[in-house]
This record gives C-alpha cells, sequence and structure tokens, in this order.
C-alpha cells in the first residue's frame, strides 16, 4: 500500500491530506504515478508541474524517474523559499 501525503497549497488545492493507495500495475515511477493522479481531474494537473510542486519518497526529496516498489510514503508540496 502507498501512502500519499499531499502539503500546503498542494492540499488545499487538492482538498486532500493524505491516502493509501495501491500501486496500479502500470506505475513504476514518481512520474507515472503524477500522470495516474492527473487523470482525477483539473486540480490534479498540478501534479504535473514540476516547477510548482516538489515530490519526496520515504522522506527524502526524489526527482519523478525515481522507481515505486508500492510501500513508500510518497509527498508533494510546494518549493520552499528562505528568507
Amino acid at each position: 500500500m502507498l501512502t500519499i501525503q499531499y502539503f500546503a497549497s498542494v492540499r488545499e488545492t487538492l482538498g486532500k491530506t493524505s491516502e493509501q493507495i495501491n500501486l496500479p500495475d502500470d506505475v513504476y515511477t514518481v512520474a507515472e504515478l503524477t500522470e495516474h493522479l492527473a487523470t482525477r481531474g483539473d486540480a490534479w494537473q498540478l501534479l504535473l508541474n514540476s516547477s510548482l510542486v516538489l515530490i519526496a519518497v520515504n522522506q527524502s526529496v526524489a526527482d519523478r524517474s525515481a522507481r515505486l516498489l508500492g510501500s513508500e510514503e510518497v509527498a508533494f508540496f510546494p518549493p520552499m523559499t528562505g528568507g
């Protein structure tokens, strides 16, 4: 079971804080996961934009080519700025 966390503006846009899903058989990477989630509707298209959404897998920032086995925790969050 894959655990997905949504943070800050991503959470607000999608109206979800978290969920658990079974990884579909044709999803092997973070990019494929975002494409799968984006089929849920217009708001979900946000996840496809790498300049607006960063991704962590098991609490480490990951790029979209990161492989998934199906038991990870994946987090989607906006880029943070320091100040």
